[in-house]
This record gives C-alpha cells, sequence and structure tokens, in this order.
C-alpha cells in the first residue's frame, strides 16, 4: 500500500491533521521525511494512531500509551510488563466506577427527597 497525505492519514485514522502533528510533537509517531514538500504517512502509523486512541479511550494517558508503545515496539519486551500496566488500570479503573456509583447514590437521593414541584422547604 502506498504512503498517505497526512489529510488522508488522519481521515484513515479518524482523528484530525492538527492531532497527527500533535503526536509528532509527543514522540508518539515519528516526524515523516517530507517528500517534494508533503509528509507522508504509511498504513502502519495509521494504525499506530488508532492504537493510540483507543489506547486513550479506555483511559490509558498519553505518558502510559507511550509506554506501551515503547513495549510493543521491542520484541524483547516482556509479556508479564503489559500485563502488570494493564492490571494496574484496571484497577484504576475500578476506583472510578466505585466513585462514579457513590455520586450516583448521592444523586438518586437527591431525586427521591425533590417531588418535582415546589421548593425544598415546601416538604
Amino acid at each position: 500500500m502506498r504512503d498517505l497525505t497526512i489529510g488522508k492519514a488522519a481521515q484513515d485514522a479518524g482523528v484530525g491533521v492538527e492531532t497527527i502533528r500533535f503526536y509528532e510533537r509527543q514522540g508518539l509517531i515519528e516526524q515523516p521525511v517530507k517528500g517534494a514538500g508533503y509528509r507522508t504517512y504509511s498504513p502502519e502509523v495509521v494504525g499506530r494512531i488508532r492504537f493510540i486512541r483507543q489506547a486513550q479511550r479506555i483511559g490509558f494517558s498519553l505518558k502510559e500509551t507511550q509506554e506501551l508503545l515503547a513495549l510493543r515496539a521491542n520484541p524483547a519486551a516482556d509479556c508479564a510488563e503489559v500485563r502488570a500496566q494493564a492490571q494496574h488500570k484496571i484497577a484504576e479503573v475500578d476506583e472510578k466506577i466505585s466513585e462514579l456509583l457513590r455520586v450516583r447514590a448521592a444523586l438518586e437521593a437527591v431525586v427521591a427527597s425533590c417531588p418535582g414541584r415546589g421548593g425544598l422547604g415546601d416538604r
């Protein structure tokens, strides 16, 4: 498959052009060599961008994502490292779920205490 312009790579990855430039500045993807004045990206870079976005969606920070990418790119990487990072993230997600459940319970108490009309002092 041929290399893609930045616009086409962004479109295929589901991000904006500025996102690609940001990822370059952050070192998440390599800055491509400009051919004929255009940045061109391989399909592998598009896959890497998709991976970054997916990692962000499930709660990984860019720093954590960068660490995952480094492990992924290292053929000598130990699967145990990736597993440990994922388990750590699971624990963080579980804590967020607990916090959200506490917020939900508090909101349900507010809903139960307000009949929907009149002031709070009218009860």
